[in-house]
Protein backbone atom coordinates (compact mmCIF):
# COMPACT_ATOMS: atom_id res chain seq x y z
CA UNK A 1 0.00 0.00 0.00
CA UNK A 2 1.21 3.50 -0.84
CA UNK A 3 1.07 5.13 2.61
CA UNK A 4 1.67 8.58 1.13
CA UNK A 5 -1.97 8.75 0.06
CA UNK A 6 -3.24 8.10 3.60
CA UNK A 7 -4.11 10.81 6.10
CA UNK A 8 -2.61 10.76 9.59
CA UNK A 9 -5.95 9.46 10.88
CA UNK A 10 -6.01 6.58 8.41
CA UNK A 11 -2.40 5.61 9.14
CA UNK A 12 -3.05 5.62 12.87
CA UNK A 13 -6.23 3.54 12.51
CA UNK A 14 -4.25 0.79 10.75
CA UNK A 15 -1.54 0.89 13.41
CA UNK A 16 -4.03 0.73 16.26
CA UNK A 17 -5.98 -2.09 14.64
CA UNK A 18 -2.77 -4.08 14.43
CA UNK A 19 -1.83 -3.22 18.02
CA UNK A 20 -5.19 -4.23 19.45
CA UNK A 21 -5.48 -7.38 17.34
CA UNK A 22 -2.04 -8.53 18.45
CA UNK A 23 -3.20 -8.22 22.08
CA UNK A 24 -6.15 -10.56 21.45
CA UNK A 25 -8.89 -7.99 20.86
CA UNK A 26 -11.40 -8.59 18.08
CA UNK A 27 -13.10 -5.90 16.04
CA UNK A 28 -16.63 -4.84 16.97
CA UNK A 29 -18.82 -3.34 14.23
CA UNK A 30 -22.02 -1.42 14.80
CA UNK A 31 -24.65 0.63 13.03
CA UNK A 32 -24.42 4.40 12.81
CA UNK A 33 -27.93 4.52 14.27
CA UNK A 34 -29.21 3.37 17.65
CA UNK A 35 -32.56 3.43 19.39
CA UNK A 36 -32.90 6.82 21.04
CA UNK A 37 -34.07 5.09 24.23
CA UNK A 38 -30.54 3.72 24.79
CA UNK A 39 -29.14 7.22 25.16
CA UNK A 40 -32.12 8.80 26.91
CA UNK A 41 -31.90 6.12 29.63
CA UNK A 42 -28.22 6.82 30.26
CA UNK A 43 -27.94 10.55 29.56
CA UNK A 44 -26.08 11.13 32.81
CA UNK A 45 -23.24 8.98 31.47
CA UNK A 46 -22.90 10.94 28.20
CA UNK A 47 -20.50 13.81 27.54
CA UNK A 48 -23.49 15.88 26.44
CA UNK A 49 -27.24 15.37 26.62
CA UNK A 50 -27.60 16.93 23.15
CA UNK A 51 -28.33 14.06 20.74
CA UNK A 52 -29.26 14.14 17.05
CA UNK A 53 -32.51 12.19 16.81
CA UNK A 54 -34.90 11.33 13.97
CA UNK A 55 -37.85 9.09 13.18
CA UNK A 56 -37.10 6.20 10.82
CA UNK A 57 -39.49 4.96 8.11
CA UNK A 58 -41.01 2.50 10.59
CA UNK A 59 -41.89 5.27 13.03
CA UNK A 60 -39.20 4.39 15.59
CA UNK A 61 -37.22 7.18 17.26
CA UNK A 62 -33.54 6.76 16.37
CA UNK A 63 -30.34 8.66 17.13
CA UNK A 64 -27.01 9.24 15.48
CA UNK A 65 -24.55 7.58 17.83
CA UNK A 66 -22.99 10.04 20.36
CA UNK A 67 -21.09 7.29 22.18
CA UNK A 68 -19.57 3.92 21.33
CA UNK A 69 -19.20 2.29 24.74
CA UNK A 70 -22.95 2.14 25.44
CA UNK A 71 -23.54 0.29 22.16
CA UNK A 72 -20.76 -2.21 22.83
CA UNK A 73 -21.79 -2.81 26.43
CA UNK A 74 -25.41 -3.38 25.46
CA UNK A 75 -24.39 -5.94 22.85
CA UNK A 76 -21.89 -7.81 25.02
CA UNK A 77 -22.76 -10.46 27.60
CA UNK A 78 -19.65 -12.40 28.72
CA UNK A 79 -20.10 -15.72 30.50
CA UNK A 80 -19.22 -15.82 34.22
CA UNK A 81 -15.45 -15.82 34.66
CA UNK A 82 -14.89 -14.89 30.99
CA UNK A 83 -13.78 -11.62 29.40
CA UNK A 84 -14.76 -10.07 26.08
CA UNK A 85 -11.92 -8.06 24.49
CA UNK A 86 -13.15 -5.79 21.71
CA UNK A 87 -11.82 -2.88 19.64
CA UNK A 88 -13.46 -0.47 17.24
CA UNK A 89 -12.96 2.52 14.98
CA UNK A 90 -16.23 4.35 14.58
CA UNK A 91 -17.82 7.73 13.91
CA UNK A 92 -19.76 9.54 16.62
CA UNK A 93 -21.78 12.76 16.55
CA UNK A 94 -21.46 15.30 19.36
CA UNK A 95 -21.98 19.04 19.86
CA UNK A 96 -18.80 21.11 19.67
CA UNK A 97 -18.41 24.90 19.60
CA UNK A 98 -22.08 25.53 19.00
CA UNK A 99 -22.76 22.90 16.33
CA UNK A 100 -22.76 19.15 15.88
CA UNK A 101 -19.54 17.54 14.69
CA UNK A 102 -18.78 14.18 13.14
CA UNK A 103 -15.86 12.71 15.10
CA UNK A 104 -13.81 9.56 14.69
CA UNK A 105 -12.77 7.40 17.62
CA UNK A 106 -10.61 4.30 17.79
CA UNK A 107 -10.49 2.39 21.03
CA UNK A 108 -11.05 -0.80 22.96
CA UNK A 109 -13.26 -2.25 25.66
CA UNK A 110 -12.46 -5.09 28.06
CA UNK A 111 -15.71 -6.41 29.59
CA UNK A 112 -16.20 -9.29 32.02
CA UNK A 113 -13.90 -10.64 34.70
CA UNK A 114 -11.62 -7.61 35.23
CA UNK A 115 -8.62 -8.18 37.48
CA UNK A 116 -5.39 -6.23 38.03
CA UNK A 117 -3.81 -7.92 35.01
CA UNK A 118 -6.68 -6.68 32.81
CA UNK A 119 -6.24 -3.11 34.08
CA UNK A 120 -2.49 -3.25 33.47
CA UNK A 121 -3.03 -4.61 29.96
CA UNK A 122 -5.44 -1.80 29.06
CA UNK A 123 -3.16 0.89 30.50
CA UNK A 124 -0.22 -0.62 28.63
CA UNK A 125 -2.18 -0.53 25.37
CA UNK A 126 -3.15 3.08 26.09
CA UNK A 127 0.53 4.00 26.52
CA UNK A 128 1.48 2.16 23.33
CA UNK A 129 -1.37 3.87 21.47
CA UNK A 130 0.03 7.26 22.51
CA UNK A 131 3.53 6.21 21.43
CA UNK A 132 2.14 5.47 17.96
CA UNK A 133 1.19 9.15 17.75
CA UNK A 134 4.31 10.69 19.29
CA UNK A 135 7.32 9.74 21.39
CA UNK A 136 6.61 12.78 23.54
CA UNK A 137 3.44 11.86 25.41
CA UNK A 138 1.90 11.89 28.88
CA UNK A 139 -0.38 9.21 30.31
CA UNK A 140 -2.04 10.78 33.34
CA UNK A 141 -3.83 8.44 35.73
CA UNK A 142 -6.09 9.03 38.70
CA UNK A 143 -8.32 7.24 41.19
CA UNK A 144 -11.23 9.67 41.79
CA UNK A 145 -12.36 7.75 44.87
CA UNK A 146 -9.35 9.19 46.71
CA UNK A 147 -10.79 12.70 46.55
CA UNK A 148 -14.51 11.94 46.29
CA UNK A 149 -14.25 9.78 49.41
CA UNK A 150 -12.67 12.65 51.33
CA UNK A 151 -15.32 15.06 50.00
CA UNK A 152 -18.18 12.71 50.93
CA UNK A 153 -16.85 12.60 54.50
CA UNK A 154 -17.67 16.33 54.75
CA UNK A 155 -21.39 15.58 54.52
CA UNK A 156 -22.13 18.43 52.12
CA UNK A 157 -25.53 18.94 50.50
CA UNK A 158 -25.58 17.79 46.82
CA UNK A 159 -25.23 21.27 45.27
CA UNK A 160 -22.26 22.18 47.46
CA UNK A 161 -20.65 18.79 46.86
CA UNK A 162 -20.98 19.22 43.09
CA UNK A 163 -19.58 22.75 43.30
CA UNK A 164 -16.59 21.61 45.34
CA UNK A 165 -15.80 18.75 42.96
CA UNK A 166 -15.97 21.16 40.00
CA UNK A 167 -13.46 23.47 41.74
CA UNK A 168 -11.19 20.47 42.34
CA UNK A 169 -11.33 19.23 38.76
CA UNK A 170 -10.65 22.77 37.49
CA UNK A 171 -7.68 23.10 39.89
CA UNK A 172 -9.25 26.36 41.02
CA UNK A 173 -7.02 27.01 44.02
CA UNK A 174 -8.51 30.42 44.81
CA UNK A 175 -12.02 29.03 44.60
CA UNK A 176 -11.08 26.11 46.84
CA UNK A 177 -9.59 28.44 49.45
CA UNK A 178 -12.72 30.61 49.36
CA UNK A 179 -14.89 27.50 49.73
CA UNK A 180 -12.77 26.34 52.67
CA UNK A 181 -13.00 29.76 54.34
CA UNK A 182 -16.78 29.49 54.29
CA UNK A 183 -16.72 26.10 56.04
CA UNK A 184 -16.08 25.29 59.67
CA UNK A 185 -12.78 23.64 60.62
CA UNK A 186 -9.81 22.75 58.47
CA UNK A 187 -11.08 19.50 56.93
CA UNK A 188 -10.67 20.95 53.44
CA UNK A 189 -6.94 21.67 53.81
CA UNK A 190 -5.98 18.09 53.02
CA UNK A 191 -8.42 17.91 50.10
CA UNK A 192 -6.94 21.07 48.60
CA UNK A 193 -3.43 19.60 48.82
CA UNK A 194 -4.61 16.42 47.09
CA UNK A 195 -6.41 18.40 44.37
CA UNK A 196 -3.24 20.18 43.30
CA UNK A 197 -1.08 17.02 43.09
CA UNK A 198 0.13 16.43 39.55
CA UNK A 199 3.50 14.91 38.76
CA UNK A 200 5.50 11.74 38.35
CA UNK A 201 4.42 8.80 40.54
CA UNK A 202 7.44 9.38 42.80
CA UNK A 203 6.58 13.06 43.24
CA UNK A 204 2.85 12.44 43.63
CA UNK A 205 3.09 9.75 46.30
CA UNK A 206 5.67 11.75 48.24
CA UNK A 207 3.14 14.62 48.35
CA UNK A 208 0.34 12.22 49.32
CA UNK A 209 2.42 10.95 52.24
CA UNK A 210 3.32 14.51 53.26
CA UNK A 211 -0.39 15.34 53.29
CA UNK A 212 -1.04 12.30 55.53
CA UNK A 213 -3.57 11.08 52.95
CA UNK A 214 -2.48 7.46 52.47
CA UNK A 215 -5.56 5.25 52.03
CA UNK A 216 -6.40 1.89 50.54
CA UNK A 217 -7.13 3.66 47.23
CA UNK A 218 -3.78 5.49 47.20
CA UNK A 219 -1.98 2.21 47.95
CA UNK A 220 -3.79 0.56 45.03
CA UNK A 221 -2.79 3.43 42.74
CA UNK A 222 0.82 3.22 43.94
CA UNK A 223 0.90 -0.53 43.23
CA UNK A 224 -0.52 0.04 39.77
CA UNK A 225 2.17 2.62 38.98
CA UNK A 226 4.87 0.25 40.28
CA UNK A 227 3.56 -2.57 38.06
CA UNK A 228 3.60 -0.27 35.02
CA UNK A 229 7.18 0.67 35.81
CA UNK A 230 8.19 -3.00 36.06
CA UNK A 231 6.69 -3.56 32.60
CA UNK A 232 8.73 -0.70 31.17
CA UNK A 233 5.68 1.56 30.80
CA UNK A 234 6.66 4.38 33.15
CA UNK A 235 7.70 6.75 30.35
CA UNK A 236 5.34 9.70 30.36
CA UNK A 237 3.41 8.32 33.34
CA UNK A 238 1.95 10.93 35.69
CA UNK A 239 -0.50 11.02 38.58
CA UNK A 240 -3.16 13.76 38.62
CA UNK A 241 -5.58 13.24 41.50
CA UNK A 242 -8.08 15.90 40.42
CA UNK A 243 -8.91 14.16 37.11
CA UNK A 244 -12.31 12.52 36.80
CA UNK A 245 -13.82 13.90 40.01
CA UNK A 246 -17.02 15.06 38.34
CA UNK A 247 -17.54 12.32 35.76
CA UNK A 248 -20.40 9.86 36.17
CA UNK A 249 -19.13 7.71 33.30
CA UNK A 250 -16.17 6.19 35.11
CA UNK A 251 -16.30 4.60 38.55
CA UNK A 252 -12.70 3.56 39.18
CA UNK A 253 -9.30 4.20 37.65
CA UNK A 254 -9.42 7.11 35.18
CA UNK A 255 -6.70 8.05 32.69
CA UNK A 256 -6.08 10.62 29.98
CA UNK A 257 -3.45 10.84 27.26
CA UNK A 258 -1.72 13.90 25.84
CA UNK A 259 0.87 14.32 23.10
CA UNK A 260 3.16 17.27 22.46
CA UNK A 261 1.78 19.84 20.02
CA UNK A 262 -1.90 19.03 20.65
CA UNK A 263 -3.64 21.34 23.15
CA UNK A 264 -6.12 18.85 24.59
CA UNK A 265 -6.38 15.20 25.51
CA UNK A 266 -6.17 12.73 22.64
CA UNK A 267 -7.05 9.68 24.71
CA UNK A 268 -9.47 9.12 27.57
CA UNK A 269 -10.50 6.02 29.45
CA UNK A 270 -11.21 4.28 32.71
CA UNK A 271 -13.24 1.66 34.53
CA UNK A 272 -17.01 1.86 34.20
CA UNK A 273 -18.32 -1.00 36.34
CA UNK A 274 -21.19 1.18 37.59
CA UNK A 275 -22.44 1.76 34.05
CA UNK A 276 -22.26 -1.99 33.40
CA UNK A 277 -24.30 -2.61 36.56
CA UNK A 278 -26.88 0.00 35.53
CA UNK A 279 -27.28 -1.88 32.24
CA UNK A 280 -27.92 -5.14 34.07
CA UNK A 281 -24.46 -6.61 33.50
CA UNK A 282 -22.90 -8.51 36.39
CA UNK A 283 -19.33 -7.80 35.32
CA UNK A 284 -16.51 -5.29 35.32
CA UNK A 285 -15.50 -3.08 32.40
CA UNK A 286 -12.58 -0.89 31.38
CA UNK A 287 -11.65 0.78 28.12
CA UNK A 288 -10.44 3.88 26.33
CA UNK A 289 -10.90 5.88 23.16
CA UNK A 290 -8.37 7.71 21.00
CA UNK A 291 -9.79 10.93 19.55
CA UNK A 292 -8.47 10.82 16.02
CA UNK A 293 -9.84 14.23 15.03
CA UNK A 294 -7.50 15.86 17.53
CA UNK A 295 -4.59 14.74 15.36
CA UNK A 296 -5.62 17.14 12.59
CA UNK A 297 -4.27 19.93 14.78
CA UNK A 298 -0.87 18.20 14.93
CA UNK A 299 -0.36 18.17 11.17
CA UNK A 300 1.79 21.14 10.32
CA UNK A 301 1.81 22.45 13.88
CA UNK A 302 4.91 23.55 15.72
CA UNK A 303 6.77 20.61 17.26
CA UNK A 304 7.88 21.66 20.70
CA UNK A 305 9.64 18.46 21.66
CA UNK A 306 13.36 18.61 22.09
CA UNK A 307 13.93 22.36 21.71
CA UNK A 308 14.05 25.32 24.05
CA UNK A 309 10.41 26.17 23.43
CA UNK A 310 9.40 22.97 25.18
CA UNK A 311 10.38 24.44 28.55
CA UNK A 312 9.38 28.05 27.86
CA UNK A 313 6.05 29.17 29.27
CA UNK A 314 4.01 31.13 26.73
CA UNK A 315 1.83 33.70 28.49
CA UNK A 316 -1.05 35.61 26.91
CA UNK A 317 -1.59 39.00 28.56
CA UNK A 318 -4.63 41.23 28.02
CA UNK A 319 -3.95 44.57 26.36
CA UNK A 320 -4.62 47.64 28.46
CA UNK A 321 -4.28 48.67 32.09
CA UNK A 322 -5.12 45.23 33.48
CA UNK A 323 -2.40 43.55 31.43
CA UNK A 324 0.14 46.17 32.49
CA UNK A 325 -0.73 45.57 36.16
CA UNK A 326 -0.43 41.83 35.71
CA UNK A 327 2.90 42.12 33.90
CA UNK A 328 4.23 44.20 36.81
CA UNK A 329 3.19 41.38 39.14
CA UNK A 330 4.86 38.83 36.90
CA UNK A 331 8.07 40.85 36.84
CA UNK A 332 8.05 41.26 40.61
CA UNK A 333 7.59 37.50 40.90
CA UNK A 334 10.82 36.96 38.94
CA UNK A 335 9.43 36.55 35.41
CA UNK A 336 10.41 39.88 33.93
CA UNK A 337 10.84 40.56 30.23
CA UNK A 338 11.50 44.32 29.88
CA UNK A 339 11.12 44.27 26.11
CA UNK A 340 7.42 43.39 26.56
CA UNK A 341 6.74 46.88 27.94
CA UNK A 342 9.31 48.76 25.88
CA UNK A 343 6.89 49.94 23.20
CA UNK A 344 8.44 47.60 20.63
CA UNK A 345 6.28 46.66 17.66
CA UNK A 346 7.25 43.01 18.05
CA UNK A 347 4.41 40.62 18.74
CA UNK A 348 6.16 38.06 20.94
CA UNK A 349 8.65 38.89 23.69
CA UNK A 350 10.86 36.22 25.23
CA UNK A 351 13.24 36.02 28.16
CA UNK A 352 14.89 32.65 27.61
CA UNK A 353 16.84 32.92 30.85
CA UNK A 354 13.60 33.19 32.84
CA UNK A 355 11.87 30.58 30.68
CA UNK A 356 8.97 32.81 29.74
CA UNK A 357 7.58 34.58 26.68
CA UNK A 358 4.73 37.09 26.54
CA UNK A 359 2.32 38.32 23.90
CA UNK A 360 -0.48 40.85 24.12
CA UNK A 361 -3.99 40.08 22.88
CA UNK A 362 -7.49 41.48 23.16
CA UNK A 363 -8.81 40.69 26.69
CA UNK A 364 -11.77 38.67 25.41
CA UNK A 365 -9.43 36.53 23.29
CA UNK A 366 -7.05 35.39 26.06
CA UNK A 367 -9.11 32.32 26.99
CA UNK A 368 -9.26 31.18 23.36
CA UNK A 369 -5.46 31.39 23.01
CA UNK A 370 -5.03 29.33 26.17
CA UNK A 371 -7.76 26.77 25.47
CA UNK A 372 -6.43 26.12 21.96
CA UNK A 373 -2.83 25.78 23.16
CA UNK A 374 -1.30 28.87 21.55
CA UNK A 375 -0.50 29.95 25.11
CA UNK A 376 0.33 27.81 28.11
CA UNK A 377 -0.93 30.44 30.54
CA UNK A 378 -3.05 33.56 30.32
CA UNK A 379 -4.79 36.18 32.39
CA UNK A 380 -8.43 37.08 31.83
CA UNK A 381 -11.42 38.31 33.80
CA UNK A 382 -13.71 35.92 35.63
CA UNK A 383 -16.53 37.28 33.48
CA UNK A 384 -14.92 35.74 30.38
CA UNK A 385 -14.68 32.36 32.12
CA UNK A 386 -18.29 32.55 33.26
CA UNK A 387 -19.56 33.55 29.83
CA UNK A 388 -17.63 31.14 27.60
CA UNK A 389 -16.75 28.30 30.03
CA UNK A 390 -13.47 27.45 28.24
CA UNK A 391 -11.81 24.09 28.93
CA UNK A 392 -8.91 25.51 30.97
CA UNK A 393 -7.60 25.28 34.53
CA UNK A 394 -8.34 28.35 36.67
CA UNK A 395 -5.26 28.43 38.88
CA UNK A 396 -5.26 31.73 40.73
CA UNK A 397 -7.32 34.80 41.60
CA UNK A 398 -4.97 37.72 41.06
CA UNK A 399 -7.27 40.05 43.04
CA UNK A 400 -6.81 42.88 40.57
CA UNK A 401 -9.14 44.28 37.91
CA UNK A 402 -11.95 44.02 40.46
CA UNK A 403 -15.49 44.79 39.39
CA UNK A 404 -18.81 42.96 39.27
CA UNK A 405 -21.43 41.68 36.85
CA UNK A 406 -24.71 43.26 37.81
CA UNK A 407 -28.28 43.91 36.74
CA UNK A 408 -29.20 47.57 36.27
CA UNK A 409 -32.30 49.43 35.16
CA UNK A 410 -33.80 52.91 35.10
CA UNK A 411 -34.26 54.25 38.61
CA UNK A 412 -38.05 54.24 38.25
CA UNK A 413 -38.31 50.74 36.73
CA UNK A 414 -40.78 48.44 38.50
CA UNK A 415 -40.36 44.70 38.21
CA UNK A 416 -42.94 42.03 38.92
CA UNK A 417 -42.82 38.25 39.37
CA UNK A 418 -45.06 37.58 36.37
CA UNK A 419 -43.34 40.06 34.07
CA UNK A 420 -41.28 38.86 31.11
CA UNK A 421 -38.02 40.80 31.31
CA UNK A 422 -36.22 42.10 28.26
CA UNK A 423 -32.48 41.98 29.02
CA UNK A 424 -29.81 43.76 26.99
CA UNK A 425 -26.29 42.44 27.46
CA UNK A 426 -23.12 41.17 25.84
CA UNK A 427 -23.05 38.37 28.45
CA UNK A 428 -25.81 36.18 27.06
CA UNK A 429 -24.83 33.01 28.93
CA UNK A 430 -24.32 34.72 32.28
CA UNK A 431 -27.69 36.44 32.01
CA UNK A 432 -29.48 33.28 30.87
CA UNK A 433 -28.05 31.17 33.72
CA UNK A 434 -28.76 33.84 36.32
CA UNK A 435 -32.41 34.25 35.41
CA UNK A 436 -32.89 30.51 34.82
CA UNK A 437 -31.81 29.97 38.44
CA UNK A 438 -34.71 32.24 39.42
CA UNK A 439 -37.19 30.60 37.04
CA UNK A 440 -37.66 33.90 35.20
CA UNK A 441 -38.90 34.15 31.63
CA UNK A 442 -36.60 36.59 29.78
CA UNK A 443 -35.91 37.87 26.30
CA UNK A 444 -32.20 38.51 25.72
CA UNK A 445 -30.99 41.15 23.28
CA UNK A 446 -27.30 40.71 22.42
CA UNK A 447 -25.40 44.01 22.22
CA UNK A 448 -21.69 44.56 21.78
CA UNK A 449 -21.36 48.04 23.24
CA UNK A 450 -23.15 51.06 24.75
CA UNK A 451 -25.22 48.67 26.83
CA UNK A 452 -26.45 51.50 29.09
CA UNK A 453 -28.39 53.04 26.18
CA UNK A 454 -30.80 50.09 25.93
CA UNK A 455 -33.13 50.90 28.86
CA UNK A 456 -32.89 54.66 28.21
CA UNK A 457 -34.26 54.21 24.69
CA UNK A 458 -36.81 51.56 25.62
CA UNK A 459 -34.93 48.73 23.96
CA UNK A 460 -34.82 46.69 27.19
CA UNK A 461 -36.15 46.64 30.73
CA UNK A 462 -32.80 45.90 32.33
CA UNK A 463 -29.16 45.36 31.40
CA UNK A 464 -26.57 42.85 32.58
CA UNK A 465 -23.16 44.46 32.41
CA UNK A 466 -19.82 45.04 34.13
CA UNK A 467 -19.97 47.63 36.92
CA UNK A 468 -16.81 49.02 38.49
CA UNK A 469 -17.68 52.21 40.40
CA UNK A 470 -21.28 52.70 39.25
CA UNK A 471 -20.59 56.27 38.17
CA UNK A 472 -21.67 55.72 34.55
CA UNK A 473 -24.95 54.22 35.72
CA UNK A 474 -25.71 57.14 38.04
CA UNK A 475 -24.84 59.77 35.45
CA UNK A 476 -27.37 58.20 33.08
CA UNK A 477 -30.23 57.74 35.51
CA UNK A 478 -29.66 54.02 35.96
CA UNK A 479 -29.58 52.08 39.20
CA UNK A 480 -27.80 48.86 40.08
CA UNK A 481 -30.48 46.39 41.22
CA UNK A 482 -28.79 43.01 41.73
CA UNK A 483 -25.20 41.77 41.85
CA UNK A 484 -24.66 38.54 39.92
CA UNK A 485 -20.98 37.92 40.66
CA UNK A 486 -17.76 39.56 41.75
CA UNK A 487 -15.14 39.71 39.01
CA UNK A 488 -11.35 39.86 39.09
CA UNK A 489 -8.42 38.75 36.93
CA UNK A 490 -7.62 35.02 36.94
CA UNK A 491 -4.52 33.07 35.94
CA UNK A 492 -5.59 30.22 33.63
CA UNK A 493 -3.67 27.30 32.12
CA UNK A 494 -4.04 25.04 29.12
CA UNK A 495 -4.80 21.52 30.35
CA UNK A 496 -2.24 19.77 28.15
CA UNK A 497 0.43 22.34 29.03
CA UNK A 498 -0.25 21.69 32.70
CA UNK A 499 0.55 18.00 32.18
CA UNK A 500 3.74 18.59 30.18
CA UNK A 501 5.00 21.62 32.12
CA UNK A 502 3.40 21.19 35.54
CA UNK A 503 6.63 22.00 37.39
CA UNK A 504 7.16 25.29 35.57
CA UNK A 505 3.46 26.20 35.68
CA UNK A 506 3.21 25.50 39.41
CA UNK A 507 6.39 27.47 40.13
CA UNK A 508 5.08 30.54 38.30
CA UNK A 509 1.64 30.25 39.91
CA UNK A 510 3.17 29.94 43.39
CA UNK A 511 5.49 32.93 42.81
CA UNK A 512 2.59 34.99 41.50
CA UNK A 513 0.45 33.87 44.44
CA UNK A 514 3.04 35.24 46.84
CA UNK A 515 2.88 38.58 45.05
CA UNK A 516 -0.91 38.58 45.40
CA UNK A 517 -0.62 37.94 49.13
CA UNK A 518 2.03 40.63 49.56
CA UNK A 519 -0.08 43.18 47.73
Amino acid sequence: MNESILTSQEKLIFKLRELFSSAGYRRFRMSKFEDYDLYSAYKDFLVSEDIISFTDIGGSLKALRPDVTLSILRGTDPAPGETEKLFYDETIYRPSNGSYKEMTQCGLECIGCIDSASVLEVLGLAARSLSEISDDYVLSISQPDIITGAVDALGLIPDKRAGLLKLIEDKNLSGLKAFAAAQDGDALDGIIKLAMICGSPEEAFAEIEAACAVTEETDQLRSLCAELKERGLSKGLRVDLSAGCTTKYYSGIVFKGYVSGIPKEVLSGGRYDELASRMGKDCGAIGFAVYLDALDRAEGSEDLSGDAAASTLRVALPKGRLGEKVYAMMAAAGYECPEAVSGSRKLIFENAEKGVSYFWVKPSDVAAYVERGAADLGVCGKDILMEYDPAVYELLDLKTGKCRVAVAAKADFTDGPGKQLTVATKFENIAAKYYASQGRDIDIIKLNGSIELAPLLGLSDVIVDIVETGTTLKENGLKEREKIADISARLIANKASYEFKSGAVSALAEALGRQVEND
